[in-house]
């Protein structure tokens, strides 16, 4: 199945897993990569849980970027099969793609490789697509660009 367009804009990701909504969110602490993402229940001050989702380039069927909202330097990049949200060069941004699945919608790396949120705290990783509801996510439009 050919990937799923998404309108750029602003987004919460949230995570299709057991419990309370679990938004994607980048951590307050930094390590070798950059901060850790992963998944959290929606916090009082969500500045690091709206996503900036935009394609790669301006061209339909292009691969899309994902950066933070508020920090727009700072895009999510992949090291060692985890997910990391860091202000590097945008070309070093990891590429995505989405699919749909039942429920939702699969993020597909440019290596093929489905992220996925094991449980809440849990850094998200990335992991040969299965039928899975952890590799399911929901993707809420929160605004157009430049329209916070």
């Amino acid at each position: 199945m050919p990937p799923i367009p998404v309108r750029p804009g602003i987004y919460k990701i949230h995570a299709h897993i057991i419990g309370p909504t679990s938004l994607v969110t980048a951590t307050e602490y930094a390590v070798k990569h950059g901060a850790p993402v992963i998944t959290d229940r929606l916090n009082p001050l969500p500045i690091e849980q709206d996503w900036i989702i935009e394609p790669v380039e301006p061209i339909p069927g292009s691969p899309y970027v994902i950066h933070l909202a508020h920090h727009e330097a700072a895009g999510l990049v992949i090291q060692e099969d985890k997910l990391y949200v860091n202000a590097v060069e945008r070309a070093e941004w990891a590429k995505f793609t989405f699919d749909r699945v039942i429920g939702g919608v699969k993020l597909l790396s440019d290596k093929g490789l489905a992220l996925r949120a094991g449980h809440r705290g849990a850094q998200l990783e990335l992991v040969e697509p299965k039928p899975d509801f952890q590799e399911t996510f929901t993707l809420e439009f929160v605004s157009p660009l430049n329209e916070e």
